[in-house]
């Protein structure tokens, strides 16, 4: 049976809702409450290449916290030190994302998962 990993966060109701379709198509799945389980630099490394986008992509630049750094996405920075902001302020991170195998979405909206079911979900 095929595993997904959400990166979830449950006051969130995207992430709920694409739990929901997980749950739904009886997907095994591992819960990672990524407030409480931050990913470390080179996860999101990694989730930014399998989701194919740069991690600005994934950056919640609307969250209080992201002003409070004195954050700009025109902000000249490596990827390397944005997902180490990522990690450092979890909060940042959009969510929820899952990974099934070597591929990964954003769950906005929440049937972009289906993406990563297959054509017979």
């Amino acid at each position: 049976m095929r595993t997904a990993k959400i990166y979830h966060n449950p006051r969130c109701s995207k992430s709920r809702a694409t739990l929901s379709v997980l749950q739904d198509h009886g997907i095994e799945i591992e819960v990672i409450q990524y407030l409480e389980m931050t990913p470390n630099p080179r996860e999101l490394q990694e989730l930014c290449r399998l989701l194919g986008v740069s991690p600005t992509a994934i950056v919640r630049s609307k969250e209080s916290r992201f002003e409070e750094l004195g954050l700009s996405m025109k902000d000249k920075r490596t990827e390397e030190e944005w997902c180490r902001i990522l990690s450092e302020n979890p909060m940042l991170i959009e969510r929820p994302i899952v990974r099934i195998g070597d591929r990964a979405v954003i769950g906005r909206p929440p049937e972009n998962v289906l993406k990563l079911l297959g054509p017979d979900s």
